[in-house]
């Protein structure tokens, strides 16, 4: 279905105060998932099945809604049905500014084109979906902010400044437009120093106004994380430390000044917010080096629940979770540990697991529970 034949809705009246973000989903050939419809969503929702049955694609599903990508692959293609030309999937997502739902639809095709409409309108940046739904995944791939490059944990840091500064998007994007200029002049052979010159004395006023932002953000984060790790899991010793891309006793415009004929030799900037990171050790040595599998899943769940409470704490604002596998590295003492720190956050979640019956024991209210068995891509309700 086109997703101009969606009839949206321009607002919702939420019928009740439950913590539903989203409370109506469709999904229109995302992977093996030809068709499936969820008209009354609940608190807590459990997909269930066999590996490849499409469960994560459910998932997948609905992070389409809040970034119009995948959180499996940057590639389009594999996402789309085999015998489809395009994929589609609509929700009723809660407004955070007010007691209503918003009608939002995403479409991606094989040519890589699509289109995003909310109420009724297209919208030409991912970054409106991202602002109507702030969405959080913890799987296989979280440990990347342990074990991957910097670039994941820029990315990790920044979507939580996004979401609680205002200011956050629009210096972000000077400072990657900057860039922008600024690598394109250096990749140049003979360039006149007055016009890089400007690029950078405008890189350098954003780049300082990015870190700032970083900084007060990751101040309040900290403290957060620690009393988000200290119920899961005792780890005496886990530090966060944040870089900010350039040597902390000069200036940005020094250490740009200082590296010019190096940067205009190798074509690219070297030094700036873009190289920023955010770094856990353990005990003084690099988390991903010492900790275990277990105990690395708990920091990293730690991470991206923190988020969630943080969000809330400054904006009354809800993150919605989707945890893929949730029993996987997990024991059931700390699985139980992870569904109270959720429970106690009062969000919507969004879990996959084979068998549902590993979670029983995890303390999850049975009345915000619903429950949905995939098999070869089909959902239905559980009783």
């Amino acid at each position: 279905m086109p997703l101009c034949c969606y009839a949206y809705e321009t607002l919702i009246v939420i019928s009740n105060l439950s913590p539903v973000v989203i409370r109506r989903l469709e999904i229109t050939d995302v992977r093996n998932i030809r068709q499936a419809q969820f008209t009354d969503l609940s608190t807590i929702n459990i997909f269930h099945g066999l590996n490849g049955s499409g469960k994560t694609s459910a998932l997948e599903a609905i992070h389409l809604l809040s970034s119009a990508r995948s959180f499996r692959s940057h590639k389009l293609k594999p996402l789309i049905n085999n015998n489809a030309e395009q994929c589609i999937v609509y929700g009723e997502v809660c407004s955070f500014h007010s007691s209503h739902y918003s009608a939002i639809g995403v479409q991606r095709s094989r040519k890589e084109t699509g289109a995003i409409k909310v109420d009724g309108s297209i919208v030409r940046s991912a970054s409106v979906l991202a602002e109507k739904l702030p969405l959080q995944v913890i799987n296989s791939d979280t440990f990347l902010l342990l074990e991957g490059s910097p670039s994941v944990r820029r990315q990790f840091l920044d979507w939580g400044v996004f979401h609680v500064e205002h200011s956050f998007h629009g210096v972000w994007k000077t400072v990657q437009r900057c860039l922008k200029q600024r690598n394109s002049l250096l990749r140049h052979g003979r360039i006149a120093d007055a016009e890089l010159d400007v690029w950078t004395d405008e890189l350098v006023r954003a780049s300082e106004q990015l870190d700032s932002l970083r900084k007060a953000y990751l101040a309040r984060f900290s403290q957060v994380f620690d009393t988000c790790l200290a119920k899961l899991i005792q780890l005496e010793g886990i530090t966060l430390s944040y870089q900010r891309g350039w040597d902390k006793e000069r200036s940005l415009a020094d250490v740009l000044l200082a590296n010019k004929d190096k940067e205009k030799e190798q074509g690219h900037t070297g030094s700036g917010p873009h190289r920023a990171d955010l770094r856990l050790r353990y005990q003084g040595q690099m988390a991903a080096d010492i900790l275990s599998r277990g105990q690395q899943k708990l920091v990293v769940c730690a991470l991206r629940v923190a988020q969630g409470y943080l969000l809330s704490q400054l904006t009354q604002r809800q993150c919605v979770y989707l945890i893929d596998d949730l029993p996987a590295e997990l024991d059931q003492y700390h699985r139980r540990a992870l569904c109270e720190l959720l429970s106690d956050l009062d969000c919507q979640v969004f879990i996959t697991c084979v068998d549902h019956r590993d979670l029983n024991d995890c303390g999850l209210n049975p009345d915000l529970v619903k429950l949905f068995h995939v098999e070869h891509g089909n959902i239905s309700a559980s009783l």
